[in-house]
């Protein structure tokens, strides 16, 4: 039997809320709905939802404080869904530790493949421990042996691909912003030199990727960062 997942919905828009309530209960999510950002953070506390689709723009405190406090004590996914259309706005979400971001007005079948993307990352953290070997399609990374192969070919990574690539496939699925990488790959709490990221990413792109110009592995997610494709 498939266990029934459940969605908190933060939305001060009724209509919204209804209307997103709809469309996740007729493909058998529990749904759950908080109009400020003191319910969300209640319900969070006391229903124990499986997932978080939050609005950034609420009556009583802003969404970015929200992903924060819940990151304090817990890694659930957490589906932002905002007018904020800036790509600042989306960095800064992303930062505070959101999974995803998408603006409105969306598409409802969007907005259902972002969930079930969501779902995926509820099985990484609840039922798997942290893998040693990943594989994409024709990619595999050994992790443990610090070793990259394409098909049966081994690919040669310098430390800071190596990292980056890390980086990348242990958050596959989820948009890792430019201060992200930074602070983790060169070592930076600031923005950094954004030029190296683009210098090592275009490197380790033309070892990895077929057609560097139709990436198939990582992602760019235009004035944001980068994503490393889930699919495996």
């Amino acid at each position: 039997m498939i266990e029934t997942k459940s969605i908190l919905i933060i939305e001060d828009d009724s209509k919204i809320t209804n209307f997103m309530s709809m469309a996740l209960k007729a493909k058998g999510y529990q749904v759950i709905s908080a109009p400020t950002g003191k319910d969300g953070i209640l319900a969070f506390c006391t229903q124990s939802p499986d997932i978080i689709m939050l609005d950034l723009g609420l009556p009583d405190m802003d969404g970015n404080e929200i992903i924060k406090e819940i990151r304090n004590v817990s890694q659930i996914p957490i589906l932002v869904v905002s007018a904020r259309e800036f790509d600042n706005d989306k960095i800064s979400a992303l930062d505070a530790g959101a999974n995803d971001y998408v603006t409105k007005p969306f598409s409802m079948g969007e907005l259902l493949a972002r969930v079930r993307v969501m779902e995926r990352f509820i099985v990484r953290e609840n039922f798997i421990q942290p893998e040693s070997i990943y594989h994409f399609d024709d990619l595999t990374v050994d992790t443990e042996r610090r070793r990259i192969f394409l098909g049966q070919k081994e690919i040669h990574l310098t430390p800071l691909e190596y990292k980056l690539l890390f980086l990348l496939v242990s958050n596959c699925g989820k948009v890792v912003t430019h201060r992200q990488i930074m602070k983790e790959v060169w070592g930076y709490s600031e923005s950094g030199d954004s030029k190296s990221i683009r210098v090592c990413m275009a490197n380790l792109r033309r070892k990895i990727e077929n057609d560097t110009s139709h990436p198939r592995f990582i992602l760019t997610e235009i004035g944001i960062g980068y994503r490393f494709t889930d699919k495996k």
